[in-house]
Protein backbone atom coordinates (compact mmCIF):
# COMPACT_ATOMS: atom_id res chain seq x y z
CA UNK A 1 0.00 0.00 0.00
CA UNK A 2 3.05 2.20 -0.39
CA UNK A 3 2.50 3.64 3.20
CA UNK A 4 -1.06 4.72 2.57
CA UNK A 5 -3.55 5.32 5.46
CA UNK A 6 -6.53 3.02 4.55
CA UNK A 7 -8.97 3.28 7.78
CA UNK A 8 -9.49 4.78 10.95
CA UNK A 9 -11.43 4.35 14.66
CA UNK A 10 -12.45 7.07 16.78
CA UNK A 11 -12.97 5.28 20.01
CA UNK A 12 -12.69 6.10 23.70
CA UNK A 13 -10.07 3.55 25.02
CA UNK A 14 -7.15 2.29 23.08
CA UNK A 15 -7.87 -1.43 24.58
CA UNK A 16 -8.19 -4.94 23.34
CA UNK A 17 -11.47 -4.88 22.59
CA UNK A 18 -11.53 -1.95 20.30
CA UNK A 19 -8.54 -3.68 18.72
CA UNK A 20 -10.37 -6.43 17.65
CA UNK A 21 -13.29 -4.50 16.33
CA UNK A 22 -11.42 -1.94 14.10
CA UNK A 23 -9.27 -5.18 12.86
CA UNK A 24 -12.39 -6.84 12.12
CA UNK A 25 -13.60 -4.15 10.20
CA UNK A 26 -10.62 -4.28 8.30
CA UNK A 27 -11.02 -7.92 7.56
CA UNK A 28 -14.32 -7.81 6.68
CA UNK A 29 -13.58 -4.95 3.94
CA UNK A 30 -11.27 -7.67 2.66
CA UNK A 31 -7.87 -6.67 4.07
CA UNK A 32 -5.85 -9.76 4.18
CA UNK A 33 -2.20 -9.02 5.04
CA UNK A 34 0.84 -11.08 4.60
CA UNK A 35 2.65 -9.28 7.26
CA UNK A 36 1.49 -7.22 10.42
CA UNK A 37 4.28 -4.89 11.94
CA UNK A 38 3.53 -3.85 15.68
CA UNK A 39 5.59 -2.90 18.54
CA UNK A 40 5.86 -4.69 21.62
CA UNK A 41 1.72 -4.20 22.97
CA UNK A 42 0.03 -6.60 24.53
CA UNK A 43 -3.13 -5.92 22.45
CA UNK A 44 -1.64 -7.15 19.01
CA UNK A 45 -0.55 -10.86 19.52
CA UNK A 46 -4.18 -12.74 20.20
CA UNK A 47 -6.14 -10.47 17.99
CA UNK A 48 -4.15 -11.32 15.40
CA UNK A 49 -3.39 -15.24 16.05
CA UNK A 50 -7.51 -15.30 15.73
CA UNK A 51 -8.50 -12.58 12.50
CA UNK A 52 -5.56 -13.52 10.57
CA UNK A 53 -3.25 -16.78 11.87
CA UNK A 54 -1.36 -17.36 8.41
CA UNK A 55 -0.33 -13.57 8.69
CA UNK A 56 3.58 -13.20 9.43
CA UNK A 57 3.71 -11.27 13.43
CA UNK A 58 6.58 -9.07 12.69
CA UNK A 59 7.93 -7.01 16.14
CA UNK A 60 9.41 -3.43 15.24
CA UNK A 61 13.45 -3.74 15.66
CA UNK A 62 13.50 0.12 16.20
CA UNK A 63 11.44 -0.62 19.25
CA UNK A 64 13.59 -3.02 20.40
CA UNK A 65 16.68 -1.46 20.13
CA UNK A 66 15.33 1.57 21.68
CA UNK A 67 14.32 -0.14 24.59
CA UNK A 68 17.66 -2.40 24.80
CA UNK A 69 19.54 0.84 24.09
CA UNK A 70 17.52 2.57 27.25
CA UNK A 71 18.99 -0.44 29.76
CA UNK A 72 22.54 0.27 28.55
CA UNK A 73 22.25 3.98 29.74
CA UNK A 74 20.70 3.31 32.92
CA UNK A 75 23.83 0.82 33.28
CA UNK A 76 25.66 4.15 32.44
CA UNK A 77 24.08 6.26 34.78
CA UNK A 78 24.85 3.64 37.93
CA UNK A 79 28.42 3.24 36.99
CA UNK A 80 28.91 7.34 36.17
CA UNK A 81 26.95 7.61 40.12
CA UNK A 82 28.90 5.16 41.73
CA UNK A 83 32.53 7.07 40.24
CA UNK A 84 30.44 10.30 41.12
CA UNK A 85 30.34 8.85 44.83
CA UNK A 86 33.55 8.29 44.76
CA UNK A 87 35.19 12.03 43.84
CA UNK A 88 33.58 12.95 47.20
CA UNK A 89 35.67 10.66 49.11
CA UNK A 90 39.24 11.96 51.12
CA UNK A 91 39.49 15.64 53.23
CA UNK A 92 37.22 18.17 52.34
CA UNK A 93 38.51 21.20 50.32
CA UNK A 94 39.18 24.38 51.89
CA UNK A 95 36.38 26.95 52.16
CA UNK A 96 36.87 29.88 49.37
CA UNK A 97 38.64 30.88 46.18
CA UNK A 98 41.55 28.79 45.44
CA UNK A 99 45.19 30.59 45.48
CA UNK A 100 47.36 30.94 42.02
CA UNK A 101 49.65 28.10 43.41
CA UNK A 102 46.80 25.74 43.98
CA UNK A 103 45.01 26.19 41.00
CA UNK A 104 48.19 25.41 38.89
CA UNK A 105 48.82 22.19 41.45
CA UNK A 106 45.44 21.26 40.19
CA UNK A 107 45.84 21.71 36.67
CA UNK A 108 49.08 19.44 36.71
CA UNK A 109 47.05 16.85 38.14
CA UNK A 110 44.41 16.60 35.48
CA UNK A 111 40.48 16.26 36.02
CA UNK A 112 39.08 15.15 39.25
CA UNK A 113 37.07 11.56 39.68
CA UNK A 114 34.04 13.82 39.58
CA UNK A 115 35.03 16.19 36.92
CA UNK A 116 35.37 12.71 35.00
CA UNK A 117 31.96 11.04 35.98
CA UNK A 118 30.63 14.47 34.69
CA UNK A 119 32.03 14.00 31.52
CA UNK A 120 31.10 10.17 31.16
CA UNK A 121 27.02 11.62 31.88
CA UNK A 122 27.48 14.16 29.50
CA UNK A 123 28.58 11.95 26.38
CA UNK A 124 26.86 9.07 27.54
CA UNK A 125 24.70 8.80 24.37
CA UNK A 126 28.33 8.04 22.64
CA UNK A 127 28.06 4.60 24.08
CA UNK A 128 24.77 3.50 22.01
CA UNK A 129 25.41 5.32 19.01
CA UNK A 130 26.31 3.42 15.90
CA UNK A 131 30.30 3.50 15.26
CA UNK A 132 29.89 4.34 11.85
CA UNK A 133 27.59 7.78 12.60
CA UNK A 134 30.08 8.59 15.30
CA UNK A 135 32.40 11.74 13.95
CA UNK A 136 36.17 12.51 14.69
CA UNK A 137 35.71 14.56 17.49
CA UNK A 138 32.90 11.97 18.88
CA UNK A 139 35.60 8.97 18.59
CA UNK A 140 38.07 10.95 20.64
CA UNK A 141 35.29 11.52 23.49
CA UNK A 142 34.27 8.11 23.37
CA UNK A 143 38.05 6.59 23.73
CA UNK A 144 38.30 9.48 26.53
CA UNK A 145 35.16 7.98 28.48
CA UNK A 146 36.50 4.60 28.10
CA UNK A 147 40.03 5.88 29.62
CA UNK A 148 37.97 7.63 32.97
CA UNK A 149 35.97 4.63 33.35
CA UNK A 150 37.09 1.37 31.58
CA UNK A 151 33.61 -0.53 32.73
CA UNK A 152 32.03 0.52 29.76
CA UNK A 153 34.07 -1.20 27.18
CA UNK A 154 31.25 -3.72 27.89
CA UNK A 155 28.32 -1.60 27.74
CA UNK A 156 29.67 -0.41 24.03
CA UNK A 157 30.73 -4.10 23.51
CA UNK A 158 27.50 -4.75 24.09
CA UNK A 159 25.73 -2.01 21.73
CA UNK A 160 28.22 -2.98 18.70
CA UNK A 161 26.80 -7.02 19.38
CA UNK A 162 23.43 -5.68 19.32
CA UNK A 163 23.52 -3.67 16.15
CA UNK A 164 25.85 -7.04 14.84
CA UNK A 165 22.56 -9.12 15.32
CA UNK A 166 20.31 -6.69 13.36
CA UNK A 167 22.11 -5.73 10.85
CA UNK A 168 20.31 -7.66 7.72
CA UNK A 169 21.31 -11.08 8.35
CA UNK A 170 21.06 -13.44 5.21
CA UNK A 171 18.48 -15.68 6.89
CA UNK A 172 17.34 -17.07 10.21
CA UNK A 173 20.25 -19.48 10.67
CA UNK A 174 22.84 -16.54 10.68
CA UNK A 175 20.12 -14.46 13.10
CA UNK A 176 20.07 -17.20 15.42
CA UNK A 177 23.88 -18.12 15.28
CA UNK A 178 24.57 -14.27 15.96
CA UNK A 179 21.70 -13.93 19.01
CA UNK A 180 23.24 -17.32 20.31
CA UNK A 181 26.94 -15.77 20.38
CA UNK A 182 25.41 -12.61 21.84
CA UNK A 183 23.29 -13.93 25.08
CA UNK A 184 26.16 -16.81 25.96
CA UNK A 185 28.67 -14.04 26.35
CA UNK A 186 29.76 -14.25 30.05
CA UNK A 187 30.70 -10.47 30.42
CA UNK A 188 27.10 -9.37 29.27
CA UNK A 189 25.50 -11.63 32.01
CA UNK A 190 27.37 -9.98 34.87
CA UNK A 191 25.69 -6.63 34.09
CA UNK A 192 22.35 -7.14 35.63
CA UNK A 193 20.69 -4.29 33.30
CA UNK A 194 22.48 -6.09 30.35
CA UNK A 195 20.50 -9.11 31.69
CA UNK A 196 17.19 -7.49 31.37
CA UNK A 197 18.21 -6.11 27.71
CA UNK A 198 19.31 -10.27 26.83
CA UNK A 199 15.58 -11.12 28.07
CA UNK A 200 14.44 -8.55 24.66
CA UNK A 201 15.59 -11.38 22.41
CA UNK A 202 14.27 -14.19 24.43
CA UNK A 203 12.97 -17.39 21.40
CA UNK A 204 9.68 -16.38 21.65
CA UNK A 205 10.14 -12.88 21.34
CA UNK A 206 13.17 -13.17 18.60
CA UNK A 207 11.06 -15.34 16.03
CA UNK A 208 8.96 -12.61 15.66
CA UNK A 209 11.84 -9.98 15.20
CA UNK A 210 13.04 -12.28 12.46
CA UNK A 211 9.74 -12.82 10.54
CA UNK A 212 10.97 -10.39 7.79
CA UNK A 213 13.58 -12.96 7.19
CA UNK A 214 10.84 -15.21 5.52
CA UNK A 215 9.58 -12.91 2.76
CA UNK A 216 11.92 -11.31 -0.64
CA UNK A 217 14.54 -9.20 -0.11
CA UNK A 218 12.28 -6.27 -1.85
CA UNK A 219 9.61 -6.92 0.54
CA UNK A 220 11.25 -6.86 4.09
CA UNK A 221 9.91 -4.53 6.53
CA UNK A 222 11.04 -4.93 10.33
CA UNK A 223 9.59 -1.09 11.57
CA UNK A 224 6.55 0.62 11.49
CA UNK A 225 8.32 3.79 11.99
CA UNK A 226 6.11 5.22 9.32
CA UNK A 227 3.28 4.89 11.80
CA UNK A 228 4.86 6.63 14.31
CA UNK A 229 5.50 9.71 12.28
CA UNK A 230 1.98 10.05 11.40
CA UNK A 231 1.17 9.28 15.00
CA UNK A 232 3.58 12.28 15.65
CA UNK A 233 1.77 14.29 13.14
CA UNK A 234 -1.74 13.61 14.00
CA UNK A 235 -1.01 14.59 18.25
CA UNK A 236 1.37 17.93 16.53
CA UNK A 237 -1.97 18.96 15.03
CA UNK A 238 -3.99 18.33 17.84
CA UNK A 239 -1.50 19.89 20.19
CA UNK A 240 -2.19 23.09 17.95
CA UNK A 241 -5.84 23.01 17.84
CA UNK A 242 -7.49 23.71 21.72
CA UNK A 243 -10.54 23.80 20.51
CA UNK A 244 -10.85 20.05 19.67
CA UNK A 245 -13.38 19.04 22.00
CA UNK A 246 -15.88 16.71 20.11
CA UNK A 247 -16.06 13.92 18.30
CA UNK A 248 -17.62 15.26 14.76
CA UNK A 249 -14.56 18.28 14.86
CA UNK A 250 -11.74 15.47 15.55
CA UNK A 251 -13.46 13.10 12.73
CA UNK A 252 -13.94 15.85 10.51
CA UNK A 253 -10.38 16.90 10.98
CA UNK A 254 -9.37 13.17 10.28
CA UNK A 255 -11.18 12.72 7.22
CA UNK A 256 -9.88 16.26 5.81
CA UNK A 257 -6.04 14.82 6.64
CA UNK A 258 -6.48 11.47 5.08
CA UNK A 259 -8.12 13.06 2.01
CA UNK A 260 -5.04 15.50 1.54
CA UNK A 261 -2.69 11.95 1.66
CA UNK A 262 -4.78 9.65 -0.62
CA UNK A 263 -4.89 12.55 -3.28
CA UNK A 264 -1.40 12.63 -3.05
CA UNK A 265 -1.06 9.34 -4.13
CA UNK A 266 -1.32 7.68 -7.12
CA UNK A 267 -0.20 3.39 -7.27
CA UNK A 268 1.85 4.06 -10.52
CA UNK A 269 4.14 6.48 -10.23
CA UNK A 270 4.21 8.13 -6.48
CA UNK A 271 7.79 6.84 -4.34
CA UNK A 272 8.62 7.07 -1.10
CA UNK A 273 10.64 10.06 -1.52
CA UNK A 274 7.29 12.00 -3.51
CA UNK A 275 4.84 11.59 -0.66
CA UNK A 276 4.34 14.66 1.66
CA UNK A 277 5.50 13.73 5.14
CA UNK A 278 2.08 13.85 6.14
CA UNK A 279 1.61 10.75 3.49
CA UNK A 280 3.48 8.30 6.04
CA UNK A 281 0.66 6.77 7.86
CA UNK A 282 0.22 2.83 8.61
CA UNK A 283 -1.69 3.40 11.92
CA UNK A 284 -2.05 6.61 13.77
CA UNK A 285 -3.60 7.63 17.08
CA UNK A 286 -4.68 11.15 17.95
CA UNK A 287 -5.70 11.73 21.94
CA UNK A 288 -7.68 14.35 23.07
CA UNK A 289 -8.82 14.23 27.26
CA UNK A 290 -12.15 12.10 26.39
CA UNK A 291 -11.30 10.41 23.08
CA UNK A 292 -8.78 8.99 20.86
CA UNK A 293 -8.48 8.27 17.51
CA UNK A 294 -7.08 5.52 15.52
CA UNK A 295 -6.08 4.76 11.77
CA UNK A 296 -4.60 1.98 9.36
Amino acid sequence: MSDLPVAFALVGANDQDHMRRFLGNLKTWGLVPAVVVTDGSNLYPSVLAELWPDADHQLCVFHVIKDINKLILDAVRRMRTAMSRRGQAGRKKKRGRKGAQARAAAKRRGLTVKEKAHFVFKHRHLIVKRRENLTEEERDDLTRMLEYLPALATLRRFADRIYWVFDTPKDWHQASCRRSALVRDAAFLAVPELVKAVKQLANEKFVKLMAYLNNPAGRRVRTNNHVERTNRMFRFLEKVRYKWRGRRTLVRFVVLTLDEIWKAWTPAETTRAELPNRAKCGESQTQDPQQSSRAA
